[in-house]
């Protein structure tokens, strides 16, 4: 079920030394894959693997562009990087079988990294496929880089929250495609859209709300042959998030005789903007913005519009910001493991693309693209994948956690400003349970003077501590192993460069009573800079958690000297629900090893 590309190849300028698909778990289900429809071979036939695979490798691309819009030199992350393709996925989906095959297979063929943009949901490690195979991996020495999921902005909303996975949220960047959205009572909302065909007329159009012109009781949604074309006939209609794709909801006002469309936020979907390559002209606003055009269509007898495009807008601040759709924390599975790590691009990213199908992913879409623009966290995964491999080639003796260290704790959480990143779906101040460690800083990662190391057996004891079977933990492993009855494994020990830290409520604590409580957490660090003494600071504006650092300096005499310290929480009891963050920093006047400190109290 293999198929190799024995000679080195460049591919859309990617270097492609080999490609594979696994199909016999997707074969066994559901009988032949038409290849009337999709290739049986590694070929891409969705963009997805094409879009991922260019952002983590891609060479440089001189005269890179949807339809003009982001214009340049396009880049992957690691360009000097080899890459091989593991076709895992089809057009129904992923099964199991076929994505442990295509670890196994991965790491035969000995890759240094593997970037899995494959969501899943939260499952014990001994029953996720991702998990098993990626501990494999790891064993191996490869890190896995993984998308944390597009369920955000919910709480707990997180997948692959495995610790020797790197769990990789989005974020923006400071590149936009706006839309303007002109109203007939004079206010003007500006919104994005890749939208490149034939414009509106100047002249304001009749605008109308998909759920007053429809013959659905969810018809707001804009499903499919759910407008009346009588109604909609001539005008820009106005339809409200999920239940379909949001290119989908425009080809519904277009075959219902719409000639435009604005596509509104809802309160799950905040503020946040995301670009699509629609069929008829058509712009996304947030949820202010789109309830103000609701309330001015509900009160004007005649009300009218014009949309205009912006084409491409740089230096967009502020940002990052936390992506509305990214999933966040805390980890449902293991709460004492923060989750996700950290995040990078995954808005409005430009990447390459199949030729295939088009820009929108539609059938019905026959415009045929190089590179194409989309977002999610599987955009945000390829960018630290192809980070991580510079790592690797800079120091190929880091193991998979040192790696992944050295991102988390030189990431960045702040504007220059020094104000908190903001979260997209709020606008007000995100937090690490949406962005993990920070934002990640390819220049500071190389450089990262401690690193919070793990191996195979500290994998295995953080299982033990999570109370798993001597045969839970050989389905997750594929190893023979039985803890140790004489030790005491805790979580808390576990040499993570996060810290999660839930506490109890009173009702928890000795009876409802609310004297204050402790707990410990233990880590280790490791020199990978020259010697030198760093010192430890807690920031912390939280009154009710008392933080102590023992000791507080560290000094190290040698290259991969280890040194090991404590850290006591002492906490009062707060409502269940509570949260509150503070973050632990080692320096050593040049470098800054940050770890985010998240509590919740339950």
């Amino acid at each position: 079920m293999t198929q190799d590309l024995d000679q080195y190849q460049v591919v859309g300028k990617v270097k492609l030394v080999g490609a594979r698909f696994f199909s016999k778990g997707y074969e066994a289900a559901l009988g032949p894959i038409d290849e009337k429809i999709e290739s049986r071979s590694p070929r891409d036939d969705d963009g997805h693997g094409s879009h991922t695979l260019t952002t983590a490798g891609g060479s440089a691309v001189a005269g890179a562009s949807l339809f003009g819009l982001a214009s340049g030199t396009a880049r992957g992350m690691a360009t000097q990087a080899r890459v091989a393709a593991y076709k895992v996925c089809w057009l129904v989906g992923c099964f199991s079988s076929d994505i442990a095959a295509g670890i196994d297979k991965a790491i035969e063929d000995g890759v240094n990294i593997l970037s899995m943009s494959i969501g899943g949901s939260l499952l014990d490690y001994y029953r996720d496929i991702i998990a098993i195979g990626a501990f494999t991996a790891t064993a191996h020495g490869i890190l896995v880089s993984t998308s944390a999921g597009n369920a955000g902005p919910s709480q707990g909303s997180l997948a692959n929250v495995a610790p020797w996975l790197t769990t990789v949220g989005a974020g923006t960047i400071d590149r936009d495609f706006p839309a303007y959205i002109s109203l007939g009572n004079g206010k003007t909302y500006t919104g994005a859209s890749l939208y490149n065909g034939k414009s509106l007329s100047d002249s304001p159009l009749p605008v109308v709300y998909s759920g007053n012109v429809s013959n659905s009781s969810v018809g707001y949604l804009c499903i499919s042959d759910s407008l009346i074309p009588s109604k909609v006939s001539g005008k820009i209609v106005i339809c409200e998030r999920g239940g379909n794709s949001r290119v989908e909801k425009g080809l519904v006002v277009k075959s219902a005789g719409g000639i435009g469309m604005i596509l509104v936020n809802t309160e799950e979907y905040g503020e946040q903007l995301i670009s699509d390559a629609h069929l008829l002209p058509a712009a996304s606003l947030g949820q202010k913005s789109g309830d103000a055009l609701k309330n001015y269509v509900f009160s004007d007898p005649n009300p009218t519009a014009k949309l205009a495009f912006g084409g491409t807008k740089l230096q967009v601040q502020p940002s990052p910001v936390v992506a509305a759709f990214s999933s966040r924390g805390p980890n449902a599975l293991t709460p004492k493991i923060l989750k996700p790590d950290l995040i990078a691009p995954g808005v409005n990213i430009l990447a390459g693309w199949t030729g295939e199908v088009g820009p929108s992913g539609l059938s019905i879409d026959q415009r045929h693209v190089s590179f194409n623009i989309i977002s999610g966290t599987s955009m945000s995964c390829p960018h630290v994948s192809g980070l991580a491999a510079i790592l690797k080639g800079a120091y190929p003796e880091w193991s998979p956690a040192a790696i992944r260290s050295a991102l988390m704790t030189t990431s960045y959480t702040t504007y220059k400003s020094g104000e908190t990143f903001q979260d997209g779906a709020t606008d007000k101040p995100a937090t690490p349970f949406d962005y993990g460690a920070g934002h990640v800083d390819p220049v500071a990662a190389l450089d990262p003077g401690l690193v919070y190391d793990a191996n195979v057996d500290d994998y295995l004891g953080f299982l033990c501590a999570s109370n798993y079977t001597s045969l839970e933990i050989k389905i997750a492993t594929k190893r023979d192993f039985t803890c140790d009855s004489r030790k005491k494994y805790r979580v808390e020990d576990f040499n993570y460069p996060s810290f999660a830290v839930p506490l109890e409520t009173a009702s928890g604590i000795g009876g409802g009573s609310n004297a204050p409580s402790t707990v410990q957490y233990s880590r280790t660090l490791t020199n990978v800079g020259t010697p030198g003494t760093y010192k430890a600071s807690v920031s912390s504006q939280f009154t009710s958690v008392k933080i102590v650092v023992e000791p507080q300096v560290l000094s190290f005499t040698e290259l991969y000297e280890k040194k090991s310290y404590s850290v006591t929480f002492t906490y009062t009891s707060l409502p269940s629900g509570t949260t509150s963050f503070a973050h632990l920093e080692w320096s050593d006047g040049k470098h800054r090893v940050i770890s985010p400190i998240a509590f919740s109290w339950t």
